[in-house]
């Protein structure tokens, strides 16, 4: 099979680069080869071809299960986190099906009632911080997402079980925070159980402590029903699909895990990257506090989301810093041509995210933060997709953009930060995901007054 544009670098090197660095690959392999290459990275005997072009990922995300399928099989990668019966593996019926039965947690007045939550859990983790101290901005973001996993999804708000869970899912996705460790994943030879002591011995038992306290959750829940919660794993044990059939206990267990793998990593990630980009540009900083401030004190969540100004900084910073680097893989079915290269049935097929991103095409100077370019200009869903596409986009990117938006939000506001360290922060490979490396230094150096911005204005002529 002729495949297009064959990087010329063997395989192993090629996998090795793709684990430690993926930023650096992705980068070199773009230079050489603009918008389609491939590439030998992500298992054992495969073979995938890297897309970054908009009209080709266009012409691949509208022609799901036509000319190209999306089997969640090939990402198996994440089976040992998500399990068998995750959204992300499941195939064809068994996919719709679920996704059907989990959206309408993430929509409509769902996220209106979970919005005060955030905005508290926000205000709560910051003022425990001490002022004039460094700290890591992506721990503290981490802390504000896994209180809103823990009380938004399972709506756990105090207890030994929401202590337990709260230790154990830092733990457990800690194992795989470098690239050394991710290797983890991408290796099934290393995952080899060696005791407690192991680091895929030690992933394996907590992961065991966190089904055992899930499992307990979802049965006190079925022996005792209240129907007027409204945190998603009730509302997901109540839901019923056209057969009148609801979830099982293992598909409820792996549909958690699957949202806290996305809504805890990947939603704190992109928060601290938020933080980064707005104390690194003062000036944007400060045309968001206008915008804020401009709504006033009492402001409430939907109309904090709404703003403009915060929307831009909010798809700018996923533009820059995308979390997640690849679309889900596709297959092609029949015969097809791609960008003036002839694919055969059976090519896998991968929409490079980080790459598209990074199109000068697309965004003049994309290396510089400019929040203004998503005001001036309306992108397709296959020019900017921090969340991916088609049928397999990310069904949590509602809860996520409501959160970032808010914590973001409530953080500038309330507080004065400054960057502790004057290096650039970059993107390091965290799982299959990426994150800030240095986890984002940052010091607090004062409370910020309401409509403090306003002020400022009012009494500098020159500003």
């Amino acid at each position: 099979m002729q495949l297009p544009n064959l990087l010329n670098k063997p395989r192993f090197l090629q996998r090795l680069q793709w684990v430690i660095d993926p930023v650096g690959y992705m980068n070199s392999a773009a230079q050489q080869y603009p918008d389609i290459f491939t590439a030998e990275v992500i298992g054992f005997g495969d073979t995938q071809v890297f897309v970054n072009h908009p009209q080709a990922i266009e012409e691949i995300l509208t022609n799901d299960r036509k000319k190209f399928t999306a089997p969640g099989q090939e990402n198996k990668v994440l089976q040992p986190l998500v399990g068998d019966y995750s959204l992300l593996l499941l195939e064809a019926q068994r996919h719709k099906r679920q996704r059907q039965l989990m959206m309408p947690s993430f929509h409509g007045e769902r996220m209106r009632a979970y919005g005060e939550l955030i905005c508290n859990l926000t205000e709560k983790v910051f003022s425990e911080l001490p002022h004039h101290q460094p700290f890591s901005a992506r721990r503290a973001t981490q802390e504000i997402s896994q209180q809103v996993i823990l009380q938004v999804v399972f709506g756990l708000y105090q207890g030994e079980r929401s202590q337990k869970l709260q230790q154990l899912m830092a733990l457990m996705l800690d194992v795989f925070r470098s690239p050394l460790t991710s290797s983890f994943l991408f290796f099934p030879s290393l995952q080899q159980d060696f005791g407690a002591w192991s680091p895929w011995g030690r992933f394996l038992r907590q992961r065991h402590q966190i089904d055992q306290l899930i499992y307990a959750e979802i049965a006190q829940r079925r022996e005792k029903p209240e129907p007027e919660r409204i945190d998603i794993l009730s509302l997901l044990i109540s839901a019923r699909d056209e057969n009148g059939e609801t979830m099982t206990d293992l598909e409820l267990r792996d549909e958690l895990i699957t949202l806290l793998l996305a809504g805890y990593e990947t939603t704190a990630s992109a928060m601290a990257w938020g933080l980064y980009w707005l104390h690194k540009h003062p000036q944007v900083r400060q045309r968001l506090l206008l915008e804020l401030d401009a709504i006033g004190e009492h402001r409430d969540p939907m109309s904090i989301f709404r703003l403009p100004y915060l929307s831009a900084v909010c798809n700018e910073s996923l533009r820059i810093s995308p979390v997640a680097m690849l679309t889900f893989p596709r297959f092609v079915q029949e015969p097809v041509e791609l960008l003036g290269h002839r694919l055969e049935p059976g090519t896998k097929l991968l929409g490079c995210i980080y790459l598209l991103h990074q199109r000068e095409d697309l965004y003049p100077q994309p290396q510089q933060f400019q929040p203004e370019r998503f005001l001036e200009r309306k992108f397709s869903p296959y020019e900017f997709m921090p969340f991916g596409g088609g049928v397999r986009r990310c069904l949590g990117e509602a809860l996520a953009l409501f959160e970032m938006k808010l914590v973001l939000a409530t953080i500038v506001s309330s507080y004065q930060l400054a960057l502790a360290e004057h290096q650039p922060e970059i993107p390091r490979r965290r799982g299959v995901t990426l994150a800030p490396a240095r986890g984002v230094k940052m010091v607090i150096t004062r409370q910020r007054q309401p409509q403090e911005s306003q002020m400022v204005m009012a009494s500098d002529p020159a500003a």
